[in-house]
């Protein structure tokens, strides 16, 4: 049975994006050329160009590539958001196109330079809302998820790791004024050797009290990647912007 627990400074999603809309002041200047970026692209069926879609930059797990996108969109909607993931900073195997996230200071600057190249490619090719574009990852790519948020924080509406540890280190918390108004959302399920419980409540009481807004999703014991986890996130995100239609549902 899933397991929730949530923390949270305001009253709702809905609340929390109203105000931090008000306030970011997004800077969406073009970043370098990006023509050449290793990337993949997910298009919502039934693609309306009349609509604005919701962004979601995906930063995929170790021991993978950009290709994921293809495999963790239908989990999350085949027609609610558009995607796009950029490949990882560091390949990790000689023989297979297999990359991953490292915490050092050159990489993380890397991971934010395609975090606004994917971002930039994503507006030129899609109608895209300016106050709904998330980044997210898994495992390596989570925790690069929530440190390129807590960069950038006028860029996103909300940053989420699935299964990533809060970052630590290289200044991950400077622009924290800033920062706090993002809101974030972790899906974890602990393990005795990789994310133990007790790192979990480490990183949460970090956020707490650095005064994040924080939805945290607890799964059973060594749990991977399932449905439900893509499924709780797709509820997460549409409450920030639909949050009558979730209700409902």
């Amino acid at each position: 049975m899933l397991r929730t627990s949530s923390l949270s400074q305001t009253s709702s999603a809905s609340t929390i994006v109203a105000n931090w809309s008000q306030k970011r002041r997004a800077s969406l200047a073009p970043a370098r050329p990006s023509e050449s970026l290793p990337h993949s692209l997910f298009t919502p069926i039934h693609y309306e160009p009349g609509y604005s879609y919701p962004l979601i930059i995906w930063l995929h797990g170790s021991e993978s590539s950009e290709l994921e996108l293809q495999q963790m969109m239908p989990l999350v909607s085949v027609r609610n958001f558009v995607g796009i993931s950029p490949r990882g900073t560091r390949r990790t195997s000689k023989t297979r196109r297999v990359f991953t996230w490292r915490q050092t200071a050159g990489e993380v600057a890397d991971a934010c330079q395609q975090v606004r190249q994917c971002l930039d490619i994503a507006r030129s090719q899609f109608n895209v809302h300016p106050d709904r574009i998330f980044v997210a990852g898994r495992g390596d790519g989570g925790t690069m998820a929530l440190r390129v948020g807590m960069e950038h924080p006028e860029l996103f509406a909300g940053a989420i790791s699935i299964g990533g540890r809060v970052p630590r280190g290289g200044n991950a918390f400077r622009h924290i004024k800033a920062a706090r108004q993002l809101p974030l959302m972790l899906s974890v399920s602990p393990t005795e050797t990789e994310f133990t419980n007790n790192q979990v409540m480490d990183d949460l009481r970090l956020l707490h009290s650095a005064g994040f807004s924080l939805s945290l999703r607890l799964y059973p014991e060594g749990d991977v990647l399932t449905d439900t986890m893509f499924a709780d996130m797709n509820v997460w995100l549409m409450e920030f912007f639909c949050p009558t239609a979730v209700a409902a549902s």
